[in-house]
């Protein structure tokens, strides 16, 4: 019986054809880029629109959150510090997690985006979620692991990096 596709399909020498193998590796980040890029966009401009989250108190505040976690976080010196401004604080986030979210999506500076959202989510994990019993009840530390592939391999596939990247080689 004859398939169209064999599923040890590989490239027997480099530039030839590629199998659908090396094919879905090459785009295997993708989805979670997508998904991490999309999440820190809308989680930035939720905090930015949200007039109660800007606040130094009040129900729903990003005051009220910090005073709520302080006494459980794994650094408290980092609440402290957020305390310090909490408006300042929940702006600082909002902004960086668009900036991550938007870079992460098209790909401009792909690692650097990644590691700002494996820092962001490393200082919410250590103070937001680190209380959370069992720890993976807490989402930050799942998203802590989730930039980290991002981190290694950049956005190299499908993303305003690869055109830099295309204009320099043929510069």
């Amino acid at each position: 019986m004859t398939h169209g596709f064999h599923p040890n399909t590989h490239t027997p020498y480099p530039g030839g054809p590629r199998g659908w193998r090396e094919t879905a590796s090459q785009y295997a980040l993708l989805p979670l880029r997508v998904f991490l890029g999309v999440t820190f966009i809308y989680a930035g401009l939720d905090k930015l629109t949200d007039s109660s989250f800007m606040q130094d108190s009040g129900a729903g505040s990003i005051g009220e959150m910090m005073r709520g976690v302080r006494d459980s976080a794994a650094i408290p010196a980092m609440v402290d510090l957020a305390l310090k401004s909490p408006v300042g604080f929940g702006y600082a986030i909002a902004f960086g997690e668009l900036a991550v979210g938007l870079g992460t999506l098209f790909g401009l500076f792909g690692r650097l985006a990644a590691l700002g959202g494996a820092l962001i989510s490393l200082s919410l994990w250590l103070t937001v979620s680190w209380a959370s019993d069992p720890y993976y009840y807490g989402n930050d530390l799942a998203y802590l692991m989730a930039w980290l592939p991002l981190v290694l391999a950049g956005t190299p596939y499908l993303s305003l990096d690869a055109v830099l990247h295309a204009r320099r080689r043929h510069a």
